[in-house]
């Protein structure tokens, strides 16, 4: 199944994604660390899930080929506008959505609040939603300076495989993704908040989940080393139609280092709703 590039404006921004298969629709949200886009991001898994359903997987603002936005006040919140447009744009009023940490922490932030503008009809998190831990792979994603070996321990930070942070055309990759103009400073204007502009609310077990009314599946990487053992159990017991899935010999990326036991995984679910 081949993978197309595409291009839309979205309210004026230009927007890529990628898109794969028939069928119902299948968005996939990519993370927020530096150096990723939809492609490294689920360049595994799309045709896993594409022979069943149709993929589309967007480079979110200031990701991959999509426009760079820099936003001090509302990154998250003008994220998932924009996917929300994206989606309406492409006559898309139902669909199943996957996201990895970043892209996930935006789903429950979405489907948590008091007015959902996401059409989801069913949502698997990948390593999102927990509370991060403090520890030197936490300040490799944060403090990044656009070095190639500070990339290198970026990938060290994500995977669960010694071998990725050892791959040198794999860092390179994804060091020459985080250093296309405008990619840098799009992603770290996250860091900064505008004085007076409230603090967002913490990516979380204090959400309220109560307010998820669609199946939502709750995926942890068992080697993830950014998030604690045991917190997509906790989150999906809050949800009403929640459950949680633990992969083995996978970090925070399920999706790269275990794609055929991730697609297995997820077929399962959008079988059963």
């Amino acid at each position: 199944m081949s993978i197309q590039h595409r291009t839309l404006a979205v309210d004026g921004l230009v927007t890529h994604f990628l898109e794969a298969g028939e069928g119902e629709p299948v968005i996939l949200l990519h993370g927020g660390e530096f150096g990723v886009s939809a492609e490294i991001a689920w360049e595994r898994l799309i045709p896993e899930l594409s022979r069943r359903y149709r993929v589309l997987a967007p480079d979110m603002l200031g990701f991959g080929e999509s426009a760079k936005v820099v936003d001090f006040t509302d990154g998250r919140g003008m994220r998932i506008r924009h996917i929300a447009r994206f989606c309406a744009l492409l006559g898309i009023d139902s669909a199943h959505f996957v996201g990895n940490s970043m892209g996930a922490i935006n789903l429950l932030v979405d489907m948590t609040s008091a007015s959902p503008v996401l059409p989801v009809r069913t949502a698997v998190t990948i390593c999102g939603g927990g509370e991060i831990q403090k520890n030197r792979h936490t300040t490799a994603l944060y403090e990044y300076d656009a070095t190639f070996e500070a990339m290198r321990t970026i990938v060290e930070a994500l995977f669960f495989d010694a071998s990725y942070p050892v791959d040198e055309d794999y860092v390179r990759r994804r060091y020459e993704s985080s250093v296309v103009p405008g990619a840098w400073e799009s992603l770290a204007a996250a860091r900064f908040r505008r004085p007076g502009v409230e603090a967002p609310a913490t990516p979380s077990s204090k959400r309220a989940y109560e307010r998820i009314a669609v199946p939502v599946l709750v995926v942890e990487g068992a080697g993830d080393k950014l998030l604690p053992s045991g917190w997509a159990a906790e989150i999906a017991g809050q949800i009403t139609a929640g459950r949680s899935a633990v992969i083995d010999d996978a970090g925070h990326c399920p999706q790269i280092e275990q794609p055929e036991a991730l697609a297995e995984l997820l077929l399962g679910f959008f079988a059963e709703v």
